[in-house]
């Protein structure tokens, strides 16, 4: 049975920034999918494969060691790799390869674990003054996404049949203090958190939790907002997305409870899980939130507070 031969550029290529770049940056987003140990073995497992070199025909033994050499390799010079690319885009009139360089530049040039304004002022031009920290901003982020949710429930009172607005006024309060004193969840987007709390890595990665339907992302979406300013700009386009939808589920059912109460009391903290928490929330990249309706209801047995048993006193 004939050899099959897996090719790589020669990682010695990252030695001289302008030698053989158009081939290194294409080899980029290989380098990180062949950077996972699982999928390496899954793909090398033929014992009639190897994976070879272009210039030299080195055989490549130990797929994740040299990897991490190759990558390696580029960060150690990545001044003069950024340098290179800026130059070879400035010419580039390929759509493909002016996308490659891209990217190539962002990631050389992230600056993922300062944290102060001080530290990477790039990555907070067009974020006001008053934040000193890309944690606080991130917060800030979250918050503000919590804090939309909150303000579609509470205009949602005038849809509330008449008798029952003031009921509707006074459990939505209690939700609003609830919310101010976990400062409207801004931890999620936190990395400084703990690990129990924030959606992150201790770095500010971020992996999409998949569509409302799944249980994981099938395309393994991730972003790092902390890494860079476009990050940042584009993880504004990821969603939380409730799985049991907001305006079309939950809010229209909490309005019907409190209007058929008949005594009862309405269990709001079962509403403001799922509004607000992460008991029905799912981060998700805007390629995985379906705008679809779910078809998905609230748990009737939860919408009220169950009403304690009266004992029956011995004489």
């Amino acid at each position: 049975m004939a050899t099959s031969l897996v090719h790589a550029p020669c990682a010695r290529a990252a030695a001289g920034p302008h030698l053989r770049m158009r081939q290194a940056c294409s080899f980029w987003g290989d380098c990180f999918r062949l950077g996972n140990s699982r999928g390496a073995r899954r793909r090398l497992s033929f014992p009639d494969c190897r994976l070879c070199l272009y210039e030299d025909g080195t055989e490549l033994t130990e797929v994740v060691s040299d990897i991490d050499h190759f990558l390696n390799t580029f960060y150690t010079q990545k001044d003069d790799i950024v340098e290179a690319a800026q130059k070879l885009l400035s010419d580039e009139q390929a759509p493909k390869i002016q996308k490659l360089l891209v990217d190539l530049i962002q990631n050389l040039s992230e600056n993922i674990l300062a944290e102060s304004r001080e530290e990477d002022r790039k990555w907070f031009e067009g974020v006001e003054s008053r934040f000193k920290n890309k944690s606080s901003y991130m917060r800030y982020s979250c918050e503000s996404r919590i804090r939309s949710y909150m303000k579609e429930v509470s205009s949602y009172t005038s849809a509330v049949h008449p008798a029952a607005q003031a009921e509707y006024k006074r459990i939505t309060d209690f939700m609003l203090d609830k919310l101010k004193s976990v400062k409207y969840n801004g931890c999620y987007f936190d990395r400084r958190e703990e690990a129990v709390v924030r959606l992150c890595t201790t770095e500010g990665w971020f992996s999409c939790q998949g569509p409302f339907d799944r249980d994981y992302c099938l395309c393994k979406h991730s972003i790092n907002p902390y890494s860079n300013r476009e990050s940042r700009i584009l993880f504004s386009t990821w969603n939380l997305d409730h799985i049991i939808e907001k305006k079309r589920t939950i809010v229209p059912t909490l309005a019907e409870a409190v209007k058929e109460q008949d005594g009862r009391e309405v269990a709001w903290e079962y509403f403001y899980q799922l509004l607000f928490t992460l008991e029905n929330l799912k981060l998700v990249h805007i390629a995985c939130h379906k705008k679809t309706s779910h078809n998905l209801t609230c748990d009737k047995t939860k919408i009220y507070r169950k009403r304690k048993r009266m004992r029956k006193v011995s004489k």
